[in-house]
């Protein structure tokens, strides 16, 4: 089994390496010629020409998607891949159909979208939206329980295959594939407004002159109530992007848009020394 992984940054480079280490031949393909070099120093072979990249059996999707000016999403690096896959399937034989799996973080319809349009129906395809903490890769890298959408059974079946059988990843089936979509938006939104709550504590228990850590373990002493730290605000890239991935869906978000709102104010708030 060859196995092709599309963006080699900070998530598609462990899984390039995880999928390597279980003995797959494992190609790497990244536009930045540095992450290119960066692979190969640890043991990836890897290539910024995407001509240079062999058919493969397996393709995992890794590449970033981001926001545009107007923080609307920005898919067009996970749309540009996709055609580069659907012309390098058109080199197998017509019985051989690959396998695609979407890692990167998407809103629910993409991946029909581009089975349709780009792919054609000629792959299978499944979404199984990456979960990956740089501070602790050992327990929250790779290797962590999943959820897997497919376009269809015949993908799921493959996608369970390759991900359980193969990888030894644990998997829960989020059918139909746009429930696995909706799925990664949901969670990192649902963390983004936990700790927006948690900063709003923390100011207003100091206008109280109340210690925030000590209501805060008080509080999760209670089996249901796990408030988070309060630390210098809500950075980084996943939790504001796929926040917007979710307001992008609908209007009726007023309460994810609150909470970007207490987390403008409290960043304002830490700079000017008052946390």
């Amino acid at each position: 089994m060859r196995v092709c992984v599309l963006g080699l940054g900070q998530v598609g480079l462990p899984t390039a390496k995880y999928i390597a280490d279980k003995g797959k031949e494992v190609f790497g393909y990244d536009t930045k010629q540095e992450v290119v070099e960066s692979a190969e120093m640890q043991g990836i072979k890897a290539s910024s020409d995407w001509q240079k990249i062999p058919v493969s059996d397996v393709y995992i999707i890794c590449v970033h998607s981001g926001l545009q000016r107007d923080g609307s999403p920005d898919f067009s690096p996970i749309f540009e891949v996709c055609k580069k896959i659907y012309e390098k399937s058109l080199s197998s034989p017509p019985s051989k159909t690959c396998l695609v799996s979407i890692e990167s973080t998407v809103v629910p319809g993409l991946s029909r979208k581009v089975y349709e349009e780009i792919f054609k129906r000629r792959v299978k395809l499944v979404h199984v939206p990456h979960r990956f903490w740089v501070e602790d890769p050992d327990r929250h890298g790779v290797k962590q329980p999943r959820v897997i959408g497919a376009i269809d059974n015949e993908s799921l079946k493959e996608g369970l295959s390759f991900y359980d059988k193969i990888l030894h990843i644990p998997l829960s089936t989020a059918f139909p594939i746009e429930t696995a979509e909706m799925s990664k938006i949901a969670e990192n939104s649902y963390r983004y407004v936990q700790i927006a709550f948690a900063e709003e504590l923390r100011m207003v228990c100091d206008k109280l002159g109340i210690d925030f850590n000590e209501v805060r373990n008080a509080c999760n002493t209670k089996w249901n109530i796990e408030i988070p730290e309060a630390r210098d605000g809500i950075k980084g890239h996943c939790l504001p992007k796929d926040l917007r991935y979710f307001l992008s869906l609908t209007r009726n978000t007023a309460l994810t848009k609150s909470a970007i709102l207490v987390d403008n104010n409290y960043q304002i708030w830490i700079r000017k020394g008052e946390g």
